[in-house]
């Protein structure tokens, strides 16, 4: 049995000299950060600030590198959601992690609190996604369509809390707003995710954490698993 490393942010925090990032691991191919709330992955228009900007101002800074710095986005998560986010420092690091996540080999869970008039009960959700071009959003059908991915998450816990019910998911496929269309779609909304039909006020982003990733090392091969607590700002919704 291969011995698992775990790196979790439950003690003091690296907070670096840019106020907005902290770093959960750290070495010469990967580094893995827990991104806030309402900053993208990467930036949509020139100059905006992003995950991928954060970090490699923070290398630059660090190591004193001059020019620009090599970073490979091997994963994303969405602006208003908060969580474990890793980036490859090499080529070949983004090679070999983009093919885990392709191929499905990582762990992703997630957890997420929703509101609304559905129920829901631990097992896995199937739909079909596709883009609806004029509102700009996702479309989840439970019956296979022409042009619709196949989406899959796995519910493993529903708990009852102050403000509706938290869940533990594990993401089983790796699409767009997945998790949010495919609550949505069957009336439970994530918390404060009006894109998806929110009415419930959230203050920091949505109630969408993610909150485990396991990986092997891109040139090791151990295997890794970080993990980040919920933020400060789901206290008085749990």
């Amino acid at each position: 049995m291969r011995e698992v490393l775990e790196f979790a942010i439950n003690k003091p925090k690296e907070v670096t000299a840019l106020s907005r990032l902290e770093v959960l691991y750290e070495d010469n191919h990967l580094i893995v950060i827990t991104k806030p709330a309402d900053l993208p992955t990467m930036g949509v228009s020139e100059g905006e600030t992003s995950a991928v900007t954060l970090v490699k101002d923070y290398l630059k800074q660090k190591y004193n590198k001059p020019g620009n710095v090599f970073l490979g986005v091997v994963s994303r998560l969405d602006r208003m959601v908060t969580g474990v986010l890793p980036f490859a420092r090499t080529s070949k690091a983004a090679k070999r992690l983009n093919e885990q996540f392709r191929e499905r080999t990582t762990d992703k869970r997630y957890r997420a609190i929703v509101t609304g008039q559905g129920s829901i009960s631990p097992g896995k959700l199937t739909d079909w996604l596709r883009k609806d071009e004029k509102k700009h959003r996702m479309i989840a059908s439970r019956h296979e369509n022409a042009g619709g991915q196949k989406a899959e998450l796995m519910v493993e816990s529903v708990q009852e809390v102050s403000s509706g019910f938290l869940l533990d998911i594990k993401l089983l496929t790796g699409r767009k707003h997945q998790i949010r269309v495919q609550l949505s779609s069957r009336r439970l909304p994530i918390l404060g995710d009006r894109k998806y039909g929110s009415s419930a006020l959230f203050p920091a982003g949505i109630a969408l954490h993610a909150a485990q990733l396991d990986i092997n090392h891109p040139v090791s091969r151990e295997k890794l698993s970080f993990s980040s607590p919920l933020p400060e700002s789901w206290r008085n919704f749990i």
